[in-house]
């Protein structure tokens, strides 16, 4: 008989169409009386919306949230927290806002509430990724859990089709770790499981017409599991891949995702081959890491690294990167492995 520990992480979700109108009874709730919300300077729109219907709870906005959560913007939030008296966030955004107030959070202790507009899954982790001086640092502390997580599916209509590919496969990758991490349990394989199916369903449909509820619906429903995946259980290869090439190459983090997330799985398939079966059927497929390719071929998803910037030169440096700490991972990590792999996803060939 199996034996395992299941923890589920603190957090309050209020999930539906029209749902960020519930925003002023949770900040009430909360007993939060200023407010900051956050967003990046392209959200700024709705940033100043959502402060509005705060009313005299709201601190205004901060608009700076940048990808990889860069120390200098957080520094700059800092200085507004405090000349603000602000005693509590709200970020509106995808994982660049999410990371923001979470970076916020690790200083303050504040208390957070979260409305994604992309399936990032990062409001459902207690984990931070910060970026300075050209290296990504992760950070697991219960701290920067958000309190409270507003899923409103209207949030997510105006997300473009490219960019609801590439989150959804950004959260894809949460589930697929999840599946062969080794403090897994039944319960997060279900949650895996499901989150991939619901995916594999809604993003052909996005691509098809990103104004179909349904679909959007099925999309977020697919987040919130998929990040309570990435929030319960260790990653492993695939995301500490994903760490080095955006932290240390700038690269754009839920399509460097989208591209190493067929590769990783045909690394790991051999030492994962439960996980490989479920994650198969979840996509209604034969094999996983190619359903996985065809899947991001299909609703326009990059292919490859070159096509995000990548010079052919940075390879070997990345190889390097990815070897230097020594984190667990099904299959040993081995250089040469590592570097066909990185290889293939630089190349966009089928893994």
């Amino acid at each position: 008989m199996r034996r395992f520990v299941h923890e589920s992480l603190p957090a309050r979700v209020v999930f539906g169409a029209g749902a960020l109108a519930e925003l002023p009874a949770e900040v009430e709730r909360l007993d939060l009386r200023r407010a900051l919300t956050l967003a990046t300077p392209q959200q700024r729109e709705s940033a100043e919306r959502t402060a509005a219907l705060l009313g005299g709870r709201s601190a205004g906005v901060f608009t700076e949230a940048e990808m990889h959560t860069p120390v200098a913007v957080t520094e700059r939030a800092m200085e507004v927290v405090r000349e603000r008296g602000v005693d509590g966030l709200v970020a509106v955004g995808g994982g660049s806002t999410t990371g923001l107030a979470k970076a916020i959070a690790l200083r303050t202790d504040l208390t957070q509430i979260v409305a994604p507009t992309t399936y990032a899954g990062s409001e459902m982790t207690p984990i931070l990724g910060e970026t300075k001086d050209g290296v990504k640092t992760t950070i697991r502390d219960r701290k920067v859990l958000p309190e409270v997580v507003i899923y409103d599916v209207d949030l997510t209509l105006t997300l473009p089709s490219a960019l609801s590919a590439t989150s959804g496969l950004n959260a894809v990758a949460h589930a697929m770790e999840a599946l062969y991490a080794r403090d897994g349990d039944p319960i997060i394989s279900l949650k895996a499981e499901e989150g991939v199916r619901a995916f594999a369903s809604a993003l052909p449909r996005i691509a098809v017409d990103a104004l179909d509820r349904e679909a959007r619906s099925d999309a977020l429903y697919g987040a919130w599991l998929c990040g309570s995946c990435l929030g319960a259980v260790g990653m492993a290869l695939h995301h500490k891949l994903c760490h080095v090439l955006g932290g240390s190459f700038d690269l754009p983090h839920a399509e460097t995702h989208a591209v190493i997330l067929p590769h990783a799985a045909a690394y790991n398939a051999p030492a994962a081959p439960e996980a490989m079966a479920r994650l198969a059927r979840a996509l209604g497929v034969a094999d996983a890491p190619r359903g996985l390719w065809e899947l991001a071929k299909r609703i326009g998803a990059p292919a490859s690294l070159r096509q995000l910037g990548m010079k052919r030169e940075d390879i070997g440096r990345a190889v390097d990167l990815a070897l230097l700490n020594p984190y667990w991972n099904p299959r040993p990590i081995e250089r040469e492995g590592v570097a066909h792999l990185i290889e293939a996803a630089w190349s966009g060939s089928p893994p």
